[in-house]
């Protein structure tokens, strides 16, 4: 008895492994056929790796280590190093001090999620205290990172927010919102806006703070630049302040290592992919979404900020009508001259993938998400 079910069992596996095989060699050809039909690969270049997650094996590539510009992909390596060196309930916190000669230092944490109804609470917490005159000045620290307002290797015509640990509709002007809304409520200060570090002994008078979960969903749903670079300087901070790039990109090359690729050739310039200096690989983009699918904890928490397929985000409206609706979820990139896509999907078969596509060299962006489309039709077939 006990042979026969061992036998069943064994045939049951090779029984599997046939079906799951078939599957597998079935999607290569079916990515080799849409690869090979791509008239805007005669012209431009495209990394790209498909990864069974399930099997922990290579699927499918293609120019999968070369090295190319990731676009807004690079937020995809800053969220999951956040989540994984940081936590989902990190918070990002500014606060209001009081010195003893009465002056007034808003500590600045380049929180990207504080609008009026924040700095009205501030403003409120200042004329709760039963003053109309601050005898002294009200202080912008922002000692929280260096002074660089904008990031290494952008385009100087882009719309770029700045880069300030006072940030307030993407510009550097909390400050000055701050004392319009004490000003409205009666409240005004002999010794104007200055610029100064907090000293030690200050008294706290309010603080508002936002999770990092709080600023991932909006970061990766809509491809936000500013919030991303946010979260990259927080990255910075585990290096003690002030927090710079270079710190930044450290905790990501950290989480590198962690997943396996110490000696791939990268460069991470920022955390928002819109620094032409960023280089990594279809490779180096598959390790770190296969590090995170490794930590279910993680994953989860990634997996619901990712756009969707035909759904919401940037993928809102790509894919419809496919068996990749509702199905892909991934992060999209688009800078001058490159498209890119990496994330997960799942097979028709049960099977999760991982996959990075990176075009680069493109006349037209929507060539090149007309070709990423197809290919994740086919991973979900």
């Amino acid at each position: 008895m006990k042979k026969t079910l061992l036998t069943s069992y064994f045939l049951l596996l090779a029984f599997l492994g046939n079906v799951v095989a078939q599957e597998v060699d079935s999607l290569v050809l079916r990515l080799d056929s849409v690869v090979g039909e791509a008239k805007i690969l005669r012209t431009s270049q495209m990394g790209l790796m498909v990864y069974d997650l399930d099997a922990d094996s290579v699927v499918y590539q293609r120019d999968a280590l070369q090295t190319l510009r990731p676009a807004s992909t690079m937020k995809l390596l800053t969220a999951i190093t956040a989540l994984d060196r940081l936590g989902a309930e990190y918070e990002f916190t500014t606060r209001l001090m009081k010195t003893d000669s009465c002056d007034y230092y808003l500590i600045g944490c380049m929180d990207p999620l504080i609008g009026m109804e924040e700095l009205n609470q501030i403003a409120d917490s200042i004329k709760a205290q039963g003053i109309d005159t601050i005898h002294g000045s009200l202080f912008a620290d922002r000692s929280m990172k260096d002074a660089d307002l904008y990031g290494e290797g952008w385009c100087w015509d882009d719309d770029n927010p700045m880069l300030s640990p006072l940030v307030h509709n993407r510009k550097d002007g909390m400050m000055e919102t701050l004392a319009e809304l004490l000003q409205v409520r009666g409240v005004f200060f002999t010794d104007g806006i200055k610029t100064g570090t907090c000293p030690s002994g200050a008294t706290q008078v309010c603080q508002v703070s936002h999770r990092l979960i709080e600023v991932l969903v909006p970061m990766m749903k809509n491809s936000n630049n500013l919030y991303a670079e946010s979260v990259f300087y927080q990255l910075g901070l585990m290096r003690g302040r002030p927090s710079t790039a270079k710190k930044a990109s450290k905790a990501i090359e950290d989480v590198l290592r962690r997943a396996g690729r110490e000696e791939s050739i990268h460069r991470f310039a920022d955390g928002s992919g819109l620094s032409l200096y960023n280089y990594v690989s279809a490779d180096i983009e598959v390790a770190f979404l296969r590090y995170a699918f490794s930590d279910k904890d993680l994953y989860y928490k990634l997996y619901e900020t990712l756009p969707i397929a035909a759904i919401d985000g940037t993928l809102k409206d790509r894919m419809n009508g496919t068996p990749a609706a509702g199905n892909v979820r991934a992060k999209t990139g688009t800078v001058s001259g490159v498209s890119s896509l990496a994330g997960y999907c799942t097979t028709s078969g049960g099977r999760h993938l991982a996959f990075s596509i990176i075009n680069q060299g493109v006349m037209k962006g929507s060539y090149a998400k007309a070709l990423q489309d197809r290919l994740c039709v086919e991973m979900c077939k």
